[in-house]
């Protein structure tokens, strides 16, 4: 029987062979529950984009979103990137989900979203979102916790460093290579208050460039987290208890605000975000009510709050924006399951009006 080592040796080499002129082209798509699939394709070796990649499709009632006597739904190109996994020339692609009678799926959020994008892109809309998420093991519980017991409460854990505070760097590692290697914009990472738990940023990203970033880093965890034999937790609450939940922090700013005089932009916006709270939260992810409780850094799901270097309020303005009187507010309310391209969707029609 081979060893281990003689079978990684064994994989590591067939991944060297030459390609023949063709490439892996791996075709991305969201399900009906808000998770990443994928399916691969070889194509000629060539420069590909949206437009000159073929449409595919999968079987739609194997992932509940379409019924098994119409079961095709077709996978339309949107945005490609380079493969972290197979390396150039080979290709992630994400892909919108499309029905036969050329209307989009239902679980499609993203052609709304490019639309309103579209529409207000003289605002230049940037957003940063902050993803959080915890490592679990076979078990489903938080990766290095003690079996059967709790780890001592939250407080040395969060940008914490070394054995016992802090749990699968080398996972959080590789993701951020695969993101930088993608072109994904992932702008930085840190451990978070809870053992096992993380958080990685992207952006700024402008216009529907958000999600797409965000859902293919969203692929690359999973997928490298696969690898290594763990599971990734999106929800908003993941342990119940005196733990923080997790959460999808979205930062927003037009061209208003971020300049000279831009906080009379900033503080408009939030007043008209106020009478949209309910609609807002009805877009931000499951099991919110779990999270926003109005403790460990959230406001009241039942009450829209906001201020200044305040965490635990719906909305908050940062310290050096006030002081400065232009930049950026920070929507502390969609959860960490929360599909990005129904966040930066509400946000924008809140702001500027639905279409």
């Amino acid at each position: 029987m081979a060893t281990l080592s003689s079978r990684t040796e064994t994989v590591n080499d067939i991944l060297k062979h030459d390609q023949k002129g063709k490439i892996m082209a791996t075709y991305v798509w969201i399900d009906a529950v808000g998770e990443t699939r994928s399916k691969c394709r070889t194509l000629p070796e060539q420069e590909y984009t949206p437009d000159n990649l073929p449409v595919w499709n999968f079987d739609g009632s194997s992932t509940d979103q379409a019924p098994g006597d119409n079961s095709d739904v077709f996978l339309r190109p949107c945005a490609v990137f380079p493969d972290p996994f197979r390396c150039s020339p080979n290709i992630i692609v994400l892909s919108e989900c499309w029905g036969a009678d050329g209307t989009p799926n239902k679980f499609n959020f993203r052609h709304e979203c490019a639309k309103v994008m579209e529409a207000y892109a003289d605002h230049e809309p940037w957003f940063g979102l902050e993803q959080e998420y915890t490592i679990l093991g076979n078990d489903d519980r938080p990766f290095g916790w003690p079996v059967g017991g709790f780890p001592a409460p939250q407080g040395p854990y969060y940008c914490g460093v070394g054995s016992g505070k802090v749990f699968m760097r080398d996972l959080v590692e590789c993701h951020y290579k695969a993101c930088l290697y993608a072109d994904i914009k992932i702008s930085g990472t840190n451990a978070e208050v809870m053992p096992g738990q993380w958080e990685f940023q992207v952006g700024p990203c402008e216009g529907i460039e958000m999600g797409d970033h965000l859902w293919v880093a969203r692929y690359f965890l999973a997928r490298i987290a696969e690898d290594l034999g763990v599971k990734v937790s999106w929800h908003p609450k993941p342990i119940r208890g005196d733990w923080n939940g997790q959460g999808l922090h979205s930062n927003f700013s037009s061209k208003e605000m971020r300049v000279e005089g831009g906080m009379k932009h900033i503080e408009d916006a939030i007043k008209k975000l106020e009478p949209h709270h309910l609609e807002c939260i009805k877009e931000y992810g499951e099991d919110n009510d779990l999270r926003l409780t109005g403790r460990h850094e959230t406001g009241s799901i039942d009450q829209f709050t906001w201020g200044v270097a305040n965490r635990g309020t719906s909305i908050r303005i940062p310290r050096e924006a006030a002081a400065k009187g232009y930049g950026y507010f920070e929507d502390r309310r969609p959860a960490s399951n929360a599909d990005p391209y129904r966040v930066t969707k509400v946000l924008m029609t809140s702001i500027f009006g639905k279409l």
